[in-house]
């Protein structure tokens, strides 16, 4: 077929967006001169460094494009998924269709701002335009900042900011459904299968992408206790777009301030990780990259297991192995654990959850491991230690979330693997030891 008989197409990209409604790039998509495509695709840079075949982020996102692509066929389209290189997929692409221009949505991670860099590189050798849209983050990169215009790094004067910001410029919500007649009519393309990518089937136990209200408005008074139901549990949503920031946004301003608060962590950590990308390597507070870890290897293994002898921490590590995630106020007891009592480097266990965590998101994991450090931006004091005993007395008095993990739990559990006020001694005396900050 010669180039001027293919078809004319808009392309809408999709990445960490996977839904149809209030979707930045796909609203003005639609409002374009060409039908839109939606097109996803599997990129072998990342899928590469997976370390596990049986990956339920992979499996999640495949399971979403799927239901993806059964809304778009009700609508007469389709959803083009590819796996190669992106350079590459849009060569592809270039092969079945006259692309006119491609609409996606901003990625603030650096390799992510790297990739994009290459493909408005190669379209534009090719006279196709990349429009690119804010959609991940109610806000971004340089629209909270310091009245000097420096970015905050301190989180409650940002999220004032933030909140004030909101009242004063809510954001909009994209009614996309109104213009899906604009979509490309043709017949459904086939998604390649997991294993043709090089991934297994994962068993997935994923909570709706709906808020649920009631567990939202009691957020403040339930969300430490791991027992309980008292956490959205969005977090997987938020982290591939199944849902909009943005309507969450609007309804914790009604819900909850505290849940609404997370909301703001989320886009703390990622303005910081956008204008300190040096901290994805290296500690925001560069002193605290002088710390003389001990780095023990088998005590690091014992934690990952869940097997160091303190029950809340191995309840919750036992939690993610086996899930995928973990409660957020056992992250923080399992996290200050391995750095604290162990003095292992924070950037292992970061690591770890990187690899096991199905809502990973590298500014949100590498600022949270930071903080706990307390070598991130403001992050808890370095001699905070969570005496992870007293922290089940106080969270967890009754045993409920660690019989749930533990289920052999008893009063004769495995022996601690270290002693807690050792622990804590040798920490805090290591931490001094950090060069000047």
């Amino acid at each position: 077929m010669s180039k001027s008989a293919l078809p004319e197409v808009t392309i809408c990209w999709f990445r960490r967006d996977l839904r149809l409604y209030d979707h930045a790039a796909l609203y003005h998509a639609l409002l374009s001169d060409n039908k839109v495509l939606p097109v996803f695709i599997f990129d072998p840079h990342i899928l590469n460094q997976l370390p596990s075949k049986a990956d339920k982020r992979v499996a999640f996102i495949h399971n979403t494009l799927l239901n993806l692509q059964r809304e778009l066929e009700q609508l007469g389209s389709t959803l083009h998924v590819l796996h190669q290189p992106p350079v590459q997929a849009f060569d592809t692409l270039l092969q079945h269709y006259r692309i006119q221009s491609v609409y996606t949505n901003h990625d603030y991670e650096p390799y992510a701002i790297e990739r994009d860099q290459q493909i408005a590189d190669y379209l534009r050798q090719q006279n196709i335009p990349l429009c690119t849209f804010k959609d991940q983050v109610v806000f971004e990169k340089d629209e909270v900042l310091k009245p000097d215009g420096t970015p905050y790094t301190v989180f409650t004067p940002y999220s004032k900011m933030w909140k004030a910001r909101y009242v004063q410029h809510p954001p909009q919500i994209y009614n996309c459904s109104e213009y899906f007649n604009r979509f490309y009519q043709t017949n459904p393309i086939a998604i390649p299968s997991l294993e043709s990518i090089g991934f297994k089937p994962c068993t997935l136990d994923i909570p709706s992408p709906e808020p649920n209200a009631g567990i939202i408005r009691k957020y403040d008074e339930n969300r430490n206790i791991p027992g309980v139901e008292g956490t959205s549990k969005l977090s997987v949503h938020l982290r591939f777009g199944t849902v909009s920031v943005r309507s969450l946004a609007q309804k914790a301003f009604q819900w909850n301030e505290q849940w609404l608060n997370e909301l703001i962590w989320r886009e703390f950590f990622m303005q910081v990780m956008y204008h300190f990308p040096y901290v994805v390597h290296k500690s925001f507070k560069s002193g605290y990259d002088g710390i003389p870890w001990v780095n023990d290897e088998s005590a690091f293994e014992k934690w990952c297991a869940g097997e160091t002898g303190y029950p809340l921490v191995d309840a919750g590590m036992r939690q993610l192995n086996q899930t995928g995630w973990m409660h957020n106020r056992v992250r923080m007891v399992t996290a200050s654990f391995l750095i604290k009592h162990l003095l292992t480097d924070w950037r292992w266990g970061e690591a770890y959850f990187a690899e096991k965590l199905l809502d990973y998101d590298l500014a949100v994991n590498n600022g949270n491991w930071q903080w706990v450090t307390g070598c991130g931006c403001d992050a808890a004091p370095y001699f905070r230690v969570f005496n992870p005993v007293e922290q089940q007395k106080k969270f967890d008095p009754d045993f409920v979330y660690i019989k749930r993990w533990i289920p052999e739990y008893t009063e004769g559990y495995i022996e601690p693997i270290v002693e807690h006020t050792f622990a804590r001694n040798r920490v805090l005396e290591a931490f001094k030891v950090r060069q000047t900050l």
